[in-house]
């Protein structure tokens, strides 16, 4: 009888975790207008792997990523091009929280705006 009950309240904590896998669209609003993006999210136990895509050089590769639950990390490198017509690498880093249909992630840029945030909200489209 106690390892039934071992075992239904380990699947009731499997089943509570947030469904992070699959395809998610997010909008940010900034001083320049919105932003959008699109984040393709697989997930291995607590490893957070994928693309997010909608960036200026493209798509990038989810590195990093971690899920604890419905709470989700990861970061990003963008390959940017400055007015000198040099390349360059920016790190972005993404912390949020998933609730059922809704993402929620703030990302930070290393370095260029000062460590500036921003808020996106999204939906999962599949």
């Amino acid at each position: 009888m106690k390892r039934v009950l071992i075992l239904m309240a380990m699947l009731a904590v499997a089943a509570a975790a947030a469904d992070i896998a699959g395809t998610w669209k997010a909008t940010a609003k900034t001083p320049n207008g919105p932003m959008e993006r699109t984040f393709v999210f697989k997930v291995d136990g607590n490893r957070l792997t994928g693309a997010v895509s909608g960036l200026v050089g493209g798509k990038s590769t989810i590195i990093d990523g971690k899920v604890d639950g419905d709470n989700l990390s990861f970061n990003i490198a963008i390959v940017m091009t400055d007015t000198n017509g040099e390349m360059r690498l920016a790190a972005q880093t993404f912390k949020g929280k998933v609730s059922g249909a809704d993402l929620h992630l703030t990302s930070e840029r290393a370095g260029g705006r000062g460590g500036q945030s921003i808020e996106w909200t999204g939906k999962k489209v599949r």
